[in-house]
């Protein structure tokens, strides 16, 4: 098995894997809503599910988005900075988001000030925005390298939806009290274009990748 195919293969386990352990830590927090609870506090210092939060869902996962996005620059080599390589950069960027969320924990509720509550809070919108990012500028790159244009809608709208969730969770003024629910939206949404990204590349052989990419030429 090549390194490339293996990075493409945890791109198809992290999001799976991340989806599992949140729907496996919140049953195991029967105190725990997915509505009004913020993912992170299944990871919060002193829970039951610390460990396995930080450890196997933020750690282990996001090192796998690293792995996936290597995975993606030896796909398509631009031959300099372009969309594609944006792209991929910005996939490792979520995964480093992911990890140092894990790496320092929020506090109960995610609501003190404690520093490893705000480097918390710092890792994990970093993951986030560079998660949306990722998907605009993939949808970008599927245009000017005439790929799929169902991927490159996917993609534009999956960042999209993403952001449009992410603002009514950030929003101290939201009368619909479901922060929770909205960011579960939004790391579903996301998860899920990892997903189909790296199933729809798993499946395509590696030199049409690269020749569609040479061809056109550097974005």
């Amino acid at each position: 098995m090549s390194l490339r195919k293996l990075g493409l293969i945890c791109g198809i386990v992290s999001p799976l894997l991340w989806l599992a352990l949140i729907g496996v830590a919140g049953a195991m927090r029967p105190e725990f809503s997915h509505r009004t609870h913020y993912i992170s506090e299944l990871a919060q210092h002193g829970s039951s599910t610390e460990f396995m939060m930080r450890i196997a869902a933020f750690g282990f996962t996001g090192f796998l988005y690293v792995c996936f996005a290597l995975a993606l620059l030896a796909t398509f080599r631009d031959g300099g900075w372009g969309w594609s390589t944006l792209a991929a950069v910005l996939v490792a960027l979520d995964g480093v988001g992911r990890i140092g969320a894990g790496v320092f924990a929020c506090d109960p509720g995610c609501a003190g000030f404690s520093t490893s509550q705000e480097l918390h809070r710092l890792f994990a919108t970093l993951g986030f925005l560079a998660g949306i990012l990722a998907a605009l500028a993939w949808g970008i790159a599927c245009r000017r390298h005439a790929w799929s244009p169902a991927l490159r809608w996917y993609s534009v709208g999956s960042g999209t939806l993403a952001l449009t969730c992410l603002l009514p969770m950030s929003w101290t003024r939201n009368p619909v009290p479901a922060a929770g629910l909205f960011e579960h939206l939004a790391t579903l949404i996301l998860s899920l274009w990892v997903l189909v990204l790296a199933v729809r590349l798993l499946h395509s052989p590696e030199p049409s990748c690269q020749g569609r990419s040479r061809s056109r030429g550097a974005d």
